[in-house]
């Protein structure tokens, strides 16, 4: 891997539009007053015309040039990060206007984003080499920092790569509109884990006492786009996985249903992504939250596909779209610990 230098107050971050732009509300305010913070932090901050824009096709922009945009500020020497300003549904197009060998050359900077930025964050390791954080997009930093942003900031700064799961979080609830922009974290509802171990006859559900470990480089992201990816010329994972000694999979969905969930996985299984796996992180689903069809749930979609392969998979982690999010460096090598509904995930570079 080629790690980023960490980044400093005085450094230029950079904010791209590879996906959704921030166009219309809630999103305006939560850039305009997170630019505010981040300036307040020391930083500057240079963002491209396509932040601003909606006159894609469900995109902000004509996908070249969010494409050609992204580029400038990863090869601009005086950027230090590039943080998307948020997430969306079509960055895949984006990524056909790419340069992969251009990123290959270029000196490596952080990048930062989840979900949509997916499609950047998977050829950014497996392809370039380069580390990215799975993290916040510069949206989620107007609001007041609680833990996730000011883990996400220690990462990009380099002050604490050990992060803790957070103790509570927001159930999704449809029904529900959103009226402030800016609002906490509605955390209403208690954290519980769910482990799995191998076991004689497969894999068991671990104890509460029980500790579940797990060494390996962390890889993935938004199972959505990941399925969309594998194959293709933005793929890399197998070469990739060849060079290390087993890849802690970080896995978490957005808009699939549990039958949606397992038939993505069957095909990464196939596909061979998982051979080497060391071990499953999965987040908590968004869309598939609390769903049941014809007999399949949130966890038997995992587990039935993912139980071969004889490596602890722990459930309802956080991480993804159900929040708070626990950011966490794609390419790095990690230590995973499990002990009862604690968790912490100890990187390194």
């Amino acid at each position: 891997m080629r790690i980023p230098e960490f980044i400093r107050p005085g450094d230029t971050i950079g904010i791209a539009a590879p996906s959704f732009g921030a166009a219309t509300e809630p999103y305006v305010t939560r850039l305009e007053a997170a630019i505010r913070k981040l300036e307040e932090r020391g930083y500057r901050i240079k963002t491209v015309p396509s932040v601003y824009k909606s006159d894609g096709l469900g995109i902000s922009t004509n996908p070249k040039d969010a494409a050609d945009e992204l580029m400038q500020l990863y090869l601009d020497p005086e950027v230090a990060a590039v943080i998307s300003v948020g997430g969306g549904e079509l960055m895949c197009e984006t990524m056909s206007h790419i340069d992969l060998q251009a990123l290959r050359e270029a000196e490596p900077k952080w990048f930062m984003g989840y979900s949509d930025n997916t499609n950047l964050l998977l050829p950014l390791a497996t392809i370039a080499g380069v580390p990215g954080i799975y993290g916040p997009c510069a949206t989620g930093f107007g609001k007041e920092w609680e833990a996730p942003e000011k883990d996400a900031f220690s990462l990009l700064e380099g002050t604490n790569l050990c992060l803790k799961g957070y103790d509570r979080f927001e159930a999704p609830n449809w029904d529900e509109e959103e009226t402030d922009p800016l609002a906490p974290y509605r955390l209403d509802t208690e954290k519980v884990l769910t482990g799995m171990i191998p076991g004689n006859d497969g894999l068991r559900k671990a104890e509460k006492e029980e500790q579940i470990k797990m060494s390996g480089r962390l890889l993935g992201g938004c199972l959505d786009v990941l399925e969309l990816v594998s194959g293709t010329r933005f793929d890399g994972v197998k070469e990739f996985a060849k060079e290390q000694e087993g890849i802690i999979w970080v896995l978490e969905a957005c808009d699939l249903n549990v039958m949606s969930i397992r038939r993505a996985l069957w095909h990464l299984r196939e596909q061979g992504w998982f051979d080497t796996a060391a071990g499953f992180l999965i987040g908590r689903p968004l869309a598939a939250f609390g769903q049941e069809m014809m007999g399949v749930d949130q966890y038997n979609a995992v587990t039935g596909i993912l139980g071969e392969f004889g490596v602890p998979i722990v459930m309802d982690a956080d991480v993804g779209h159900v929040k708070p999010m626990m950011p966490l460096i794609m390419g790095a090598h990690a230590e995973v610990s499990v002990s009862g509904n604690a968790l912490e995930v100890a990187m390194s570079l």
